[in-house]
């Protein structure tokens, strides 16, 4: 088999555990007029903190981070619960100088926050060559094990496998080393992997492995993302939008797009209609992401700033192309 590298993707299963609000009690979502309509607490709180404090890992005071989650309607003592939460899942750590405290991202979820915003960065922007061979994964796990069965379709969903049959599941990209020896695990033995071309049948019957993914589905979750952010681009240009409207939209944009990853196996241009949205959508969110990351810097140190001693240069924000190249903004 072959061993070339499939599309490079953020570790999603760490990045949507270290997004969830796992644990989260009674905290509810903070509505979003964007696809994906609700932010919870924990992911607004993860993303705020870690848009504006990577790679260095800065601190922040506690103040500060409650200040901000207000500006998105999160109550003072929801967003300490968020915290208190944050810190217990592993995500933050915490230092105290006198009555003040600080907080961080912990130097692990600081890592696979990094490397995800990196691979999100530079999603849809790799080469786009296809041999023209599918990979086909058979598998059988007993009916007794059906945590090991979901698990094993989860890892495959990860990787970009769609089920185009019950248990088969079918991807355009080789099966990486890393990828046989986590579907051998949890396949443990029972399963089949072999990369074929399609023989095309002349009859209504025969179905193409293309049809294992919901195309008109994802595409319409593209094109909701393009209507709703192209509409702010005028005011950006235009420098209409500032201080907590920037950060809000910053945020709200990039929750959005980085659930694209997950939504878009990267199929080759070649197996998708006319006319795919999916770069129109990449260009849209660099636009208001990296239009805005002055007006929104400028708003979070201001907001800093009021609890804590002197200027904070650590806290910055950084472009698209910057994640992209693994270095953050000056």
């Amino acid at each position: 088999m072959s061993t070339a590298s499939e599309p490079t993707l953020p570790n999603l299963a760490n990045l949507e555990e270290i997004f969830s609000d796992e644990g989260d009690g009674t905290v509810g979502p903070v509505r979003s007029p964007g696809w994906q309509g609700s932010l919870s607490p924990q992911g607004l709180a993860v993303t705020l903190i870690a848009d504006y404090t990577l790679p260095v890992r800065a601190w922040m005071p506690s103040a500060a981070i409650v200040a901000l989650l207000g500006e998105f309607q999160v109550t003072a003592g929801a967003a300490r619960t968020t915290i208190s939460r944050l810190m217990r899942r592993g995500v933050l750590e915490g230092s105290r100088q006198g009555r003040r405290s600080s907080y961080r991202l912990t130097q692990e979820a600081a890592v696979d926050l990094w490397s995800g915003a990196g691979s999100i960065a530079t999603f849809t922007t790799q080469p786009d060559s296809w041999d023209g061979r599918w990979t086909l994964i058979a598998f059988s796990v007993p009916e007794q094990e059906s945590a090991r069965r979901r698990a094993l379709r989860t890892a495959l969903r990860w990787r970009g496998f769609a089920p185009l049959y019950d248990a088969l599941w079918v991807s355009p990209n080789p099966l990486t080393a890393k990828g046989r020896i986590e579907v051998a695990d949890l396949a443990r033995g029972a399963v089949t992997v072999f990369r074929a071309r399609q023989e095309e049948l002349d009859t209504e019957v025969d179905r193409s492995p293309v049809e294992a993914w919901d195309l008109p589905g994802i595409a319409e979750h593209y094109r909701a993302f393009i209507s709703r952010w192209s509409g702010l681009l005028p005011r950006i240009s235009a420098d209409g939008v500032t201080g907590a409207d920037a950060v809000r939209a910053r945020t709200e944009v990039m929750h959005a797009y980085r659930h694209f990853p997950i939504l878009d196996p990267l199929l080759p241009i070649g197996l998708l209609p006319p006319g795919w949205p999916r770069s129109r959508a990449r260009e849209v969110c660099v636009a208001v992401y990296d239009g805005l990351l002055q007006p929104a810097q400028d708003h979070v140190r201001a907001v800093v700033t009021r609890f804590a001693q002197g200027p904070h240069p650590d806290i910055r924000a950084h472009t698209i192309a910057g994640m992209s190249a693994g270095v953050g903004h000056g």
